[in-house]
C-alpha cells in the first residue's frame, strides 16, 4: 500500500547548483550536516544520513532530473520507494523543484512529507541562498 508525496519548491539557486548539491557526496553531507556517498551515473549506489537512506540512482540528467530507488533502513528488506527530483528554470536565476516520491509504506506517509521538508528543502535553502 502506498501513496504520493507531491512536493514544488523554489530555491534562489540555478538548477545546476541544487543537481551538484543533491548528487554530490561532499555537498550534500555539508547542507545536511550527516554523512553521504553519492556514487555517480545511473545505476550507482548512494547513501545518506549516515546510512539511514540508501538506493540507486535509475535516472540522472544532468541539472534537470533525478530519479531514485530510495530507502530506509529500518524498513522490510527488499522495499524501495522512488523518489523524483524534477528541476525547471525560473524568472532569473531560481529554479522550481518538483519533488514526486511514491512506493513507500503508506504508514510513512506523514513523517516522510515532513522529513522532505526539514531534513531537505529547508537545509537545501540555507545551504544555497
Amino acid at each position: 500500500m502506498s501513496s504520493t508525496i507531491h512536493q514544488e519548491v523554489a530555491f534562489a539557486a540555478n538548477p545546476q547548483r541544487i543537481y551538484q548539491a543533491l548528487t554530490d557526496s561532499r555537498q550534500f553531507a555539508e547542507f545536511t550536516g550527516a554523512p553521504a556517498e553519492i556514487g555517480n551515473g545511473a545505476g550507482a549506489a548512494f547513501s545518506c544520513f549516515g546510512g539511514m537512506i540508501s538506493g540507486r540512482h535509475i535516472e540522472l540528467l544532468p541539472d534537470r532530473r533525478i530519479v531514485q530507488a530510495w530507502r530506509v533502513a529500518s524498513w522490510e528488506e527488499g522495499i524501495y520507494s522512488i523518489a523524483r527530483f524534477d528541476l525547471t528554470t525560473q524568472a532569473g536565476a531560481g529554479t522550481l523543484l518538483v519533488f514526486d516520491h511514491t512506493g513507500f509504506p503508506l504508514q510513512h506517509f506523514s513523517h516522510l512529507a515532513s522529513g522532505w521538508e526539514e531534513m531537505y528543502w529547508a537545509k537545501l535553502r540555507n545551504y544555497l541562498e
